[in-house]
């Protein structure tokens, strides 16, 4: 029995010998090769983005395009507007999602953006001015799909307190996670957020060099500040803009504006037919006498003169018989009372 496991042993390394073993890799990578990717990922930023229900197709197609731009999002559906807003906690905490953004539609036309960091705070409420979709824009900058953006800051988000609690939260929302499952390992495109005008202007541009070369990609929109909460969709305010006008005001300004040119309009015109003289200018009728035959003019003034001559006795005539007709009639009644 010895004898035979010793036979089996020798051919079953005879076998092994003969099947190819697998090459060990080099310790060393080449450059073109891409980065493995690591199984764990440190910072687990998850973005709830959705909207309530009424937002127009614009407003849609740039939540969409947000979508895109960021890989570590999760979508969610339309809300109604009658609820509470503080039921976006209950919702991002179901989808395992720590900040929000919901872009709120009002009468089809205005858009507003909150901004949210959930269950702790702070929250920003936005009005977006300015909106322009990827599809609208037609630009030739372009980026790969998932890949991390850099962010950069205008140095006013330095002046103020709230625009550093808001670059904070920018650079949490918009930040992509490093070695997040859907993103790319690199940079290829920049997130540029700039004020202007108390407003807070985003573009995003392309890399094309490592000397600064731009070219835009979109979309674009403008954040006009409106208040900052202390938790996620309440708490107290922590900032106010003194100087927002909210866009129905604004409108209902221009309307009145234009209804009282209208009323001025019609003022002026009355004023000016009641001022307007009823001769504009007094002509002479010697002016006329050197136009055409001066014979023939001066016929026609003689015939005037005559005629107006001849009205002139005849009133007089008139005149005359009208008082000798009123003696008459007094003498004849003064006799009547003497008889």
């Amino acid at each position: 029995m010895a004898k035979k496991e010793l036979k089996r042993k020798r051919i079953d390394n005879l076998n092994n010998e003969n099947i190819p073993q697998p090459e060990v890799l080099p310790a060393k990578r080449i450059s073109d090769e891409p980065p493995p990717k690591k199984i764990k990922w440190i910072n687990k930023q998850r973005v709830l983005v959705f909207a309530t229900r009424g937002i127009s197709y614009r407003h849609r197609h740039l939540m969409d395009d947000l979508k895109t731009l960021m890989p570590h999002h999760r979508p969610e559906s339309k809300i109604e507007r009658t609820k509470n807003l503080q039921v976006i906690n209950e919702i991002s905490e179901m989808k395992n999602c720590n900040k929000s953004i919901l872009f709120e539609g009002r009468r089809k036309r205005d858009l507003y953006l909150w901004f949210s960091n959930i269950s702790v705070g702070p929250c920003a409420k936005f009005l977006v001015e300015n909106i322009y979709t990827m599809a609208e824009l037609k630009m030739t900058g372009n980026c790969l799909r998932g890949s991390r953006p850099l962010l950069s800051f205008d140095e006013n988000f330095n002046t103020k307190p709230h625009y550093g609690l808001l670059k904070e939260l920018f650079v949490q929302i918009f930040g992509v996670p490093n070695h997040h499952p859907k993103s790319q390992p690199f940079f290829d495109h920049i997130y540029t957020f700039t004020i202007l005008d108390n407003r807070i202007w985003f573009r995003n541009f392309q890399i094309l060099t490592e000397d600064g070369g731009l070219a835009e990609i979109g979309p674009r929109f403008v954040l006009n500040p409106i208040k900052i909460f202390a938790n996620s969709f309440s708490g107290e305010v922590l900032w106010d803009n003194p100087s927002y006008i909210s866009p129905a005001k604004f409108r209902q300004s221009l309307k009145k504006n234009i209804a009282g040119k209208y009323i001025n309009k019609v003022e002026q015109k009355v004023a000016q037919e009641s001022s307007k003289p009823k001769e504009s200018y007094s002509l002479n009728p010697m002016d006329e006498i050197f136009k055409g035959d001066p014979l023939k003019k001066a016929i026609e003034l003689q015939q005037k003169e005559t005629k107006e001559v001849q009205a002139n006795e005849s009133g007089k005539k008139k005149k005359i018989k009208m008082r000798l007709g009123k003696k008459i009639k007094k003498t004849n009644s003064k006799k009547k009372k003497r008889n």
